[in-house]
């Protein structure tokens, strides 16, 4: 019987985060705390209502796992001017040199779950998975707007 492309995505994604978790467990961080860290990096400044809406995590969970960061050092929190209730996020200097040294560690991590893939082929399959990302994320927000609507 073969597997689904869900089924297959899912499993691959879990495997991925143990061996990521396995081998950055001395940096102190975990695969959530590294895709929350990616997200910032790509929209410093987000709330964290919307931050947590991305990463797919409860509000709370969110604020813990910033408390965790803010605690290293790697995150900072500032007061929105717009909203004196909401917080908005900042990576630190700090996380610049956690980053730069767990690269090669993600990088080699890439390097054996793609093996024997030439480097066409992982760029093939590099953007077929980004266009099943694109299909679901079009999906996911067509059917929040009309929930909404």
């Amino acid at each position: 019987m073969s597997e689904t492309i869900g089924f297959l995505l899912n499993d691959t994604a879990r495997m991925y985060r143990r061996a990521f978790n396995a081998r950055v467990r001395d940096s102190g961080i975990t695969a959530l705390q590294w895709r929350m860290i990616t997200y910032l990096r790509r929209n410093e400044g987000i709330r964290q209502g919307p931050l947590a809406e991305v990463l797919e995590v409860e509000p709370i969970t969110l604020s813990r796992m910033v408390d965790r960061l803010v605690e290293a050092g790697l995150v900072e929190r500032r007061a929105d001017p717009t909203d004196r209730r909401a917080w908005l996020l900042h990576l630190t200097p700090r996380t610049d040199a956690l980053l730069e040294g767990i690269r090669p560690t993600v990088d080699r991590l890439a390097e054996e779950a793609t093996e024997g893939l030439s480097a066409a082929e992982r760029d093939q399959l590099t953007a077929l998975v980004e266009r099943v990302r694109a299909n679901l994320s079009r999906r996911i927000c067509q059917k929040d707007q009309k929930e909404t609507a």
